[in-house]
């Protein structure tokens, strides 16, 4: 178990309780749901019948992964300029990171990186989506796209490319190559990580 979330859970929960009974509570949800993820996203009846939570702590705990949500998803709402990577790979965490099937989606920018919209574009079961490079391509023009990252999530968690996901970004990156858009990145996004294709030189 990790000890920061257990500090974590236990600065939200502390409210009302001392310092030790606040650490001895979210100590026991952790072990109970089997994590941090877990307890966040489970059943509210579940957690609200826990001893020592109740109806309306269960309500902030699950309105925490929401205001989480937003918070990165407002580091890139459109005509933001993109500041930095970080930025980029915590937005997309937010949107995909949860997920229990696969999405595809794409950031579109200007050539001054200002964010014109985002897009899920194709939606896939457990196992895999499917990715057609004509629609990425025909949307990105329709905005006006100047450059694209791409983004999909593992629901395994585990970020790590696969050989059709470097197979695709090829295909895709020869595909904007032809209408003159630049293709910056391909984000990977698993359990609370990302892996970028630009960062392994893959594109």
């Amino acid at each position: 178990m990790n000890d920061r979330d257990v500090r974590l859970l236990a600065t939200v929960l502390g409210y009302g309780r001392d310092r030790e009974s606040a650490l001895e509570l979210s100590t026991g949800l952790l072990v109970r749901f089997g994590g941090l993820r877990q307890l966040l996203t489970a059943p509210r009846e579940s957690v609200a019948a826990e001893q020592g939570v109740g109806p309306a702590t269960a309500d902030l705990l699950q309105a925490l992964p929401v205001v989480g949500r937003r918070f990165f998803e407002s580091a890139v709402d459109p005509g933001q300029t993109i500041r930095s990577p970080a930025d980029t790979e915590a937005f997309l965490l937010s949107r995909l990171g949860h997920l229990g099937h696969e999405r595809f989606c794409c950031l579109y920018l200007d050539n001054r990186h200002r964010v014109l919209k985002f897009d899920e574009l194709f939606r896939g079961t457990i196992d895999g989506t499917s990715v057609y490079p004509r629609e990425v391509v025909k949307e990105a023009l329709h905005v006006n796209a100047a450059a694209l990252i791409i983004a999909h999530n593992h629901p395994s968690g585990v970020a790590e490319p696969s050989s059709a996901d470097e197979r695709i970004t090829q295909r895709l990156k020869a595909a904007l190559d032809l209408v003159d858009i630049r293709l910056l990145d391909h984000l990977i996004i698993g359990a609370g990580h990302s892996v970028s294709l630009a960062g392994r030189g893959l594109l």
